[in-house]
């Protein structure tokens, strides 16, 4: 047996000393001793007060059910994921709260993850709305999406965004719960520091990094990309819009929960391209390619993530951390000959376009 350790994939890279997050993520960190926003996080959750900030949950919905009226309590944008699935369970059996569900489809939908949706609806027994936006003109976007912001995802990403705050205009409901704090994996802040959800930037800062008028073109319109723009800052004042992080008030443990939602609802797991767990993005078939094009681009992909997690919470070495790296990250998705059918990009193409776009 070999005694060598396994090395980070990308030698002239820094890495965070503690897990396998290299410095290429996008809003990522460290601090002097080489440590990432996500393991600093990660020690801070530890020492919170979590029955304290679960008062303070509490004390937010009871203003919202007071508040409310006729009306719905929240809205909880759901794609019936491990995370969505799990603030429905929170918000109706914890807390007995009156949600609206609220569901952007990105039309990739995975039978799995067709089947989690579905099941939850029925389970939590929850009033829903969702907008499916016409399979052509996610056809069209997609390869515009991979020219802009070097992803397939912008419709997704720019709907998830737009269409819940639309709702909530719409229907006047003040209140929108998500699923995980920004603290807890993704790099872009800490306990400590918070990002402040909800005004007209935030989701174009954090994913979508286009507003809708910047995909217009000879091809798309500007009425086809209405469901993905924003209601003005009038619109959202008016209403008082504002959300939270479910994970920012309790305890939040990716593999718990997974287990929990298995359990206790049949909640499904599928295997997924490009990582090893059975659990994250299980709704949507092209989150391989989601994953593959941050790879091309970043030089990292979900393995990295998700054994970054594994390592702070100790479930593996950073050693056995970047073994399973090297193992999926780079691995070809069968996701991707889906892209190329919709979008009428050559393989060459594609890879020309993603290596125009490499961050380093």
């Amino acid at each position: 047996m070999s005694n060598t350790r396994p090395q980070p994939p990308f030698a002239h890279l820094q890495y965070c000393t503690r897990c396998c997050i290299p410095e290429t993520q996008h809003g990522v960190k460290f601090d002097e001793m080489g440590i990432c926003q996500a393991c600093q996080s990660s020690e801070q959750k530890i020492h919170i007060n979590w029955v304290e900030r679960e008062k303070a949950f509490r004390k937010i919905l009871e203003e919202a059910k007071s508040k409310a009226g006729n009306n719905y309590d929240c809205i909880i944008p759901i794609s019936g994921g491990k995370d969505s699935t799990y603030q429905l369970h929170v918000l109706t059996k914890v807390y007995g709260m009156k949600p609206l569900a609220v569901t952007f489809s990105h039309n990739w939908w995975s039978e799995s993850g067709w089947y989690n949706l579905q099941n939850s609806l029925e389970l939590f027994n929850v009033d829903h709305i969702a907008f499916t936006p016409n399979r052509g003109l996610i056809n069209r976007l997609v390869k515009k999406s991979v020219e802009g912001i070097g992803d397939v995802s912008w419709h997704d990403h720019a709907g998830v965004g737009s269409f819940p705050l639309q709702v909530a205009v719409r229907f006047n409901i003040p209140l929108l719960i998500w699923g995980e704090s920004l603290a807890e994996n993704s790099g872009r802040a800490t306990y400590s520091d918070p990002v402040h959800a909800f005004d007209r930037e935030y989701f174009i800062q954090q994913s979508a990094r286009l507003r809708a008028e910047e995909m217009v073109d000879d091809t798309v319109s500007a009425r086809d990309l209405f469901p993905f723009t924003v209601p003005s800052q009038e619109e959202i004042d008016s209403v008082g819009v504002w959300g939270l992080h479910l994970g920012d008030y309790l305890f939040w443990d990716d593999e718990r929960q997974t287990e929990f939602l298995r359990d206790t609802y049949g909640w499904k797991e599928t295997q997924m391209e490009g990582t090893y767990k059975r659990y994250k993005s299980v709704e949507d078939i092209m989150s391989g390619m989601h994953d593959f094009t941050c790879y091309l681009k970043r030089g990292y992909g979900r393995a990295t993530e998700q054994a970054s997690m594994d390592v702070r919470v100790g479930l593996i070495t950073r050693d056995e951390g970047f073994a399973l790296i090297r193992e999926h990250d780079s691995v070809r998705p069968d996701a991707l000959d889906y892209y190329l059918k919709i979008s009428g990009s050559t393989e060459e193409e594609f890879y020309a376009t993603m290596k125009s776009l490499r961050h380093a």
